[in-house]
């Protein structure tokens, strides 16, 4: 496995201290297998980007657009493309969707879940994902 680049790996580990209210938001509902018992992970490096939220074993990103976003019309759909071409599946939802609507969020991610071809982890009678 080739070696992150560190000035990445150092970006990453800062934006997972200093996460958006969104971001934190999102993280609440994701975090410790929350939402239905997929494991996820923030701030994950896939060079040269760094994702918001990763499912990884079931390669879905989740990206989280911040009012900036608007300006970076040529930007995003590159980094989806690319990140699409890493066999990831794409998820994006504005601040205002995280803040607003985080039933609705999880329903969507949860559909994404549904759409792939992986299976969601399922419980064992014990109730940890096996």
């Amino acid at each position: 496995m080739p070696k992150l680049d560190e000035t990445l790996k150092a970006r990453a580990r800062r934006m997972r201290t200093e996460a958006t209210p969104a971001e934190a938001k999102l993280w609440s509902i994701l975090r410790a297998h929350r939402l239905s018992h997929i494991k996820f992970t923030r701030q994950v490096v896939v060079a040269p980007y760094i994702l918001d939220f990763a499912a990884r074993q079931h390669r879905i990103a989740i990206e989280i657009d911040g009012d900036t976003h608007a300006l970076q019309y040529r930007y995003d759909p590159a980094r989806t493309d690319f990140l699409q071409q890493q066999g990831y599946r794409v998820l994006r939802f504005s601040n205002a969707e995280v803040m607003g609507n985080a039933e609705g969020m999880a329903d969507a991610i949860l559909a994404a879940f549904a759409a792939t071809s992986a299976p969601l982890p399922t419980l064992s009678p014990e109730g940890r994902g096996l």
